[in-house]
């Protein structure tokens, strides 16, 4: 589909975010602490705390050099903490096995803690320029519209990545763009709830708007609610680890008034079990 891959790049040079880890120089470490934090979390919460986590760790081995406390520290309110602790790893082992520089091939990247399809094809070709497809969310359902006239995307398959890759050019840099394009047009107007299909590059191609947008489902998971879940509960237990002085907390004393005590103590035990933080002589604390 060369039509689509044109005008996804024409679009994207004229209507790209000026987002930190798409500037020239960004580097790979930047670009993998910036697709850890993305995760299922908003651009605009991103940005500052990546920031602040670049400047106080500018290299894999500066992360290494700390307890992993720090990190989950420094998370701070992100949400999804573990992925804290598997970038904390993550770093550890780009030190030992990579002599401290983010691999470039795409099996060395998936074999680090917690980096899957998408972030390891992210790095490779975000920051290294190599020719991948790369798969996101928004990427699917873009391709789910475009391509196979769905309303939404199905669950994610490994398929996914051969859809992605027979839209890509050849040519490298090219292939780059409509990646990022991609990408770029699931999140501001490809949206899945409200699709701006007027301001749509490539709406004269799309599949879904020729068969005149046919409702076909969502398999896509709910996730439940926030409130008075086991997540909040896990949530607010950390918070008190972090903002305590020394991290380290009386475990009678961490979130007392909790209205549901089977809840908060499910909570410690899935932290402890997680590694998000240790249980030592009646102390909870961040991991050390």
């Amino acid at each position: 589909m060369p039509d689509i891959a044109t005008a996804l790049i024409e679009w994207y040079r004229e209507n790209a975010r000026d987002l930190p880890w798409r500037r020239d120089g960004f580097g790979a470490w930047g670009t993998l602490v910036s697709e850890f934090m993305l995760q299922q979390t908003p651009v605009t919460r991103v940005i500052p705390h990546l920031e602040a986590w670049l400047e106080r760790w500018p290299t894999p081995a500066d992360l290494a050099a700390d307890a992993p406390a720090e990190a989950v520290q420094q998370w701070a309110n992100l949400g999804y903490p573990r992925r804290a602790l598997w970038l904390h790893r993550a770093a550890v082992e780009i030190r030992d096995r990579h002599d401290g520089v983010v691999p470039r091939d795409v099996d060395d990247l998936l074999a680090l803690t917690g980096i899957g399809d998408y972030t390891a094809r992210a790095v490779a070709v975000f920051a290294y320029g190599d020719r991948h497809p790369v798969v996101d969310t928004n990427t699917r359902r873009v391709i789910a519209r475009a391509v196979e006239g769905r309303s939404q995307p199905g669950p994610p398959a490994k398929a996914d990545l051969a859809r992605m890759d027979a839209l890509l050019p050849r040519d490298i840099a090219a292939s780059a763009l409509v990646n990022a394009a991609a990408m770029e047009l699931g999140a501001t107007v490809c949206t899945a709830r409200t699709p701006r299909c007027e301001t749509c590059p490539i709406a004269s191609a799309c599949a879904w708007r020729t068969a005149g947008y046919p409702d076909t489902g969502d398999e896509r998971r709910r996730q439940a609610p926030y409130e008075g879940s086991d997540r909040q509960a896990r949530g607010a237990v950390l918070k008190t680890l972090r903002d305590a002085a020394t991290h380290e907390v009386a475990q009678a004393e961490v979130i007392p008034t909790w209205p549901d005590a089977r809840q908060r103590d499910r909570a410690i035990d899935s932290l402890v079990v997680d590694g998000l933080i240790e249980a030592v002589g009646g102390m909870l604390r961040l991991p050390r």
